[in-house]
């Protein structure tokens, strides 16, 4: 068998009739309802979220972004990001965490990479995605795109979870006023469950999900499938596709 391109240079000639010829077909598709494989990682920024910006889908607004308290609502849609050097104003509002439906069904929100897509296909965007690896293989999550990492790969979904890394960008030490330290490692987060309860107790619960519900699960691969997003979800953003 030969996994990937076939080409003539890989033809040859035999007269072994008991040979097998065929190829592993590599795609990130799959056959069943339209869904694609796809990766998952998680972070916490706490940074104004891209789709937080005008211009970028059309949509009812954009993302809601908030003040250092991660509750008021700003009505400055070209606030400055908390993740800027200078005019610190907007962060992640604080119900941007995700939340537990049910023993197998959980919403949240989340940055993505969607081959084949851009932010005005994917902001405000939902998708269902079904963990097929880890110890949440079969549980799902229906996540509102609601950010765009330019360091994701291809149909790659980063989760929003507090305490789970702060990746590229840190918002969290401006907006809370606690050491880098106590957010964990940049890309990874908080060792334990008990590390949690060193975050803000606002955000301490989107923490311990990640711990209870997510089972600790460590970037769990995925398929997903883009669906028409719950009302929850928008009503947290107030950011709906048009």
């Amino acid at each position: 068998m030969k996994r990937g391109p076939v080409s003539k240079a890989n033809a040859f000639s035999t007269s072994d009739q008991s040979k097998v010829c065929g190829v592993i077909h590599e795609s990130t598709s799959s056959p069943s309802g339209g869904r694609m494989v796809g990766k998952t990682t998680r972070y916490w920024d706490c940074c104004k979220p891209s789709c937080a910006w005008p211009g970028k889908a059309a949509v009812s607004s954009p993302v809601k972004s908030c003040r250092a308290d991660g509750v008021t609502v700003l009505r400055d849609v070209n606030a400055v990001s908390g993740c800027n050097a200078n005019g610190k104003q907007a962060y992640t509002c604080n119900n941007n965490m995700p939340w537990v439906v049910n023993s197998n069904l959980a919403y949240g929100f989340a940055a993505a990479n969607i081959k084949g897509s851009d932010e005005r296909g994917w902001c405000c965007g939902c998708y269902k995605l079904d963990f097929t690896s880890g110890p949440i293989n079969g549980k799902s999550m229906i996540v509102q795109v609601t950010n765009t990492g330019s360091d994701l790969g291809e149909n790659h979904f980063d989760i929003q979870m507090p305490g789970s890394g702060v990746g590229m960008f840190d918002g969290c030490t401006s907006q809370w006023g606690l050491p880098l330290s106590v957010w964990g490692q940049q890309y990874g987060g908080v060792a334990s469950r008990q590390d949690c309860f060193g975050l803000p107790q606002a955000i301490r619960a989107g923490c311990l999900f990640r711990f209870d519900w997510f089972m600790g699960a460590d970037n769990p691969n995925v398929q997903f499938v883009k669906v028409k997003c719950p009302a929850e979800l928008e009503a947290r953003t107030q950011c709906v596709r048009q």
